[in-house]
């Protein structure tokens, strides 16, 4: 999220604030190409019951969550031509909700990314 900084009165913006403020609190997801870590892995469940086995594709992908180094996890997609490009992401919103106590939680089953802005207009540039 890329803001020029406006001032009135020598006052930053409202808006300026919350951009801001937006920035400094998004985590950055990075998916890296070295040594095919981009590349989904596949993983079976083996039937149990009435239902079939299941397959799933897990990707690597780093949090950059404010210490020295990212941190691995993996994402989970149901098909690997859902695995993302290697770049920059942020949580998309739609990656939260609210659970049966009233709390803020990642979705886990519903976790989308959306490319990072400022990292895409420095690239671009």
């Amino acid at each position: 999220m890329t803001t020029t900084n406006q001032f009135i009165d020598g006052q930053q913006t409202a808006i300026d604030l919350y951009n801001e403020e937006l920035r400094t609190m998004t985590m950055i997801i990075e998916i890296l190409g070295t040594n095919g870590a981009n590349v989904p892995t596949p993983r079976t469940f083996p039937a149990k019951g009435d239902k079939p086995s299941r397959t799933v594709y897990e990707q690597k992908a780093y949090a950059h969550m404010g210490g020295i180094f990212p941190v691995e996890f993996k994402i989970t997609h149901d098909d690997h031509n859902n695995a993302y490009p290697v770049g920059k992401y942020e949580l998309a919103g739609s990656s939260f909700k609210v659970n049966q106590y009233g709390q803020l939680e990642l979705d886990r089953f519903g976790m989308a990314l959306t490319p990072y802005a400022d990292f895409a207009d420095k690239k671009a540039s």
